[in-house]
């Protein structure tokens, strides 16, 4: 089992969630996941359209409290 990366943008705004997890991807291999958790009300919607243009694989998005949990996997 590959590790899950994990990247806390709490407290960020549009587009800092993406941009900074843009770079982690860039460092991860084909088949890891990363779960960010956001509190953009904008965030999911703004990491599938970011996934629709990288190609990488929305795996999960939820929320929970006021805190969006989105799972990412890199290709």
């Amino acid at each position: 089992m590959m590790e899950l990366r994990q990247f806390d943008a709490k407290g960020m705004k549009c587009p800092l969630p993406v941009l900074k997890a843009r770079r982690l991807l860039k460092e991860m291999h084909p088949g890891e996941q990363i779960e960010i958790e956001a509190t953009d009300p904008g965030a999911p919607k703004d990491f599938v359209h970011f996934c629709e243009t990288t190609g990488h694989k929305l795996v999960d998005s939820t929320e929970r409290d006021g805190v969006y949990v989105i799972r990412i996997e890199a290709v």
